[in-house]
């Protein structure tokens, strides 16, 4: 059985290689242009962003789901009162 810290590295793994990796791409296209040189500069970006990313999502997650959590049920709250 898989612990929810364990869930929470986990979905913080995948999420920051999916985050970094086409925001660097996307960032270092627009400042450099596409080359060849392009992937091993997209590389060297990619595994700094990642290197910054996953520490922030690990951090950040709980309390981005606790916050979506919170803004959910008043969505579902309010929704439901005028029904």
């Amino acid at each position: 059985m898989i612990t929810p810290r364990h869930r929470t590295l986990i979905f913080s793994f995948i999420m920051s290689c999916f985050m970094s990796l086409l925001m660097s791409g996307v960032i270092t296209l627009i400042n450099t242009g596409i080359d060849w040189h392009f992937p091993w500069r997209w590389l060297k970006s990619w595994l700094i962003a990642w290197a910054v990313a996953f520490p922030l999502i690990s951090f950040i997650a709980p309390l981005s789901h606790r916050l979506t959590d919170q803004v959910a049920k008043r969505l579902s709250t309010k929704g439901g009162s005028s029904q």
